[in-house]
């Protein structure tokens, strides 16, 4: 047992996983029976199917992220890393953002660490590229491409401007599909109010190493949504990939060379490195392995979910499939989170632990305003749903997955008001580093030149 009065429950990680299951356990958990601690390096989750319309100007970015000690009053939030974990001890230590790293011992682990961009050793990927993971990314790509017009607008060198109005998009699954058509719907609006900037102008480009787009959606609609993005002027190619991208000069493998000052990653994720010194089993892949209780291997203190976690999809194996995972999707960690949670309850009292087993209920994506591409299971039927009503299903899906009702009714009422009035299209990169022209007036003036006198002024004339 750990040093505190009460058994400790530590969840390493703020996420959808942490989040969802840290509140599962206080809903469940009698009045002092244990204490919950997350440890996160942020002090919000955030949730990312809605980043693309961040990006976009369509939600406030406020209102895309949970503030996570609200949410979970009752637990202790530390805004920290969890460096390493001593299972023999139980104990874990904490990095917090300043100050020396302290040991937390614990009684009941939960990893819900996530995922981080999958990236390859490309030159120049890592000084050049923008990823799509977090809100301050969103937010900056959405200011750098407003930038980006800008600069366009204000010169008249064409290679200035050719290198400004380029964008080209890694990744064609749901994050690089509806990031590309968020950005470029908000572009497009955004040209209305430049004079030397057209739609015409821009160049968007979309690589994929595969041969399709949205596979999550299935082929046909996955062909559907590259059709209607080519139709808006993107420029689709598949089956390649990026070799170089060094100061922005990039090199595709089929041979395409462009100049672009806008690249931007989504070419999937991968588990978060930090698992690898947790000692704990991983899967060939860097997830943690579990059972389908969702306990890691060959522990019975231990619990993991989400896109961090190697979880047996049980549905997909009752039908002849051995090898059946769980992808690591929103819609699976939501789910494993409450079950993970329960879980946790039932280890803590003794009491058998419940399975998890969930059907894919379909995917929906979102390609700019009105425009979506939809796949919903029923049973053993599918319904395809494309452009407008399957952007509702997106819109609502999504909407009613947002955690809490204060989330949900913004998000609602930014899309309401979006009715009625324009886009938002301001930059505000100066954001990025607020103190700059505060500190150009506070620094000290140069002292001024000594004058000549007239007369050396006038021998030197």
């Amino acid at each position: 047992m750990s040093t505190t009065e009460r058994p400790r429950i530590l969840v390493v990680g703020g996420g959808y996983v942490g989040l969802y299951a840290a509140r599962r356990i206080l809903k469940k958990m009698r009045y002092g029976e244990a204490t919950v601690t997350v440890v996160d390096p942020r002090s919000y989750m955030t949730y990312q199917p809605f980043l693309p319309e961040a990006a976009a100007g369509s939600i406030s970015p406020r209102h895309v992220v949970v503030p996570l000690r609200r949410v979970l009053p009752k637990a202790e939030v530390l805004t920290g890393r969890v460096t390493t974990i001593d299972q023999d001890r139980k104990v874990a230590t904490v990095a917090p953002l300043v100050g020396e790293a302290y040991e937390l011992p614990f009684d009941y682990l939960v990893i819900a660490l996530g995922a981080v961009s999958r990236t390859f050793p490309i030159p120049g990927l890592a000084e050049q590229g923008i990823g799509m993971k977090g809100i301050e990314e969103a937010i900056g790509l959405r200011n750098h491409v407003l930038e980006q017009l800008d600069k366009a607008d204000s010169t008249t060198d064409e290679d200035v401007r050719r290198r400004a109005l380029t964008f080209v998009f890694v990744g064609g699954g749901f994050a690089g599909a509806e990031t590309i058509g968020e950005v470029e719907d908000m572009a497009r609006d955004a040209a209305k109010y430049y004079t030397n900037v057209k739609r015409e102008d821009m160049r968007f480009v979309l690589v994929d190493a595969a041969d399709k787009i949205l596979p999550e959606v299935g082929p046909k609609l996955g062909t559907w949504g590259r059709e209607h993005l080519e139709s808006r002027g993107v420029e689709v190619f598949l089956s390649t990939s990026m070799d170089s991208c060094v100061d922005g000069h990039v090199v595709l493998k089929n041979g395409l060379e462009v100049d672009s000052n806008t690249i931007v990653w989504t070419a999937g994720v991968k588990p978060n490195p930090a698992l690898a010194r947790f000692g704990l089993p991983l899967g060939p892949r860097g997830h943690v392995d579990t059972t389908e209780k969702l306990q890691v291997q060959g522990t019975d203190y231990i619990w993991a979910a989400g896109d961090n976690a190697q979880v047996p999809d049980m549905v997909g194996r009752k039908a002849g499939n051995p090898n059946a995972w769980c992808p690591p999707n929103a819609q699976h960690a939501l789910r494993q989170a409450k079950v993970l949670g329960d879980n946790v309850i039932s280890g803590m009292r003794g009491f058998p632990q419940g399975d998890y087993s969930h059907a894919n209920k379909g995917a929906v994506a979102g390609l700019g305003l009105h425009k979506g591409v939809a796949m919903i299971v029923m049973g053993k039927m599918k319904i395809k749903l494309k452009g407008r009503l399957a952007w509702y299903m997106h819109r609502g899906y999504h909407g009613l997955a947002m955690p809490t009702w204060n989330r949900k009714i913004r998000i609602f009422a930014d899309w309401t008001l979006a009715m009625f009035l324009k886009r938002e299209v301001v930059s505000l990169g100066a954001m990025e580093t607020p103190r700059e022209e505060f500190y150009e007036a506070a620094k000290p003036a140069p002292a001024p030149a000594a004058a000549k006198p007239v007369g050396e002024k006038a021998k030197a004339s």
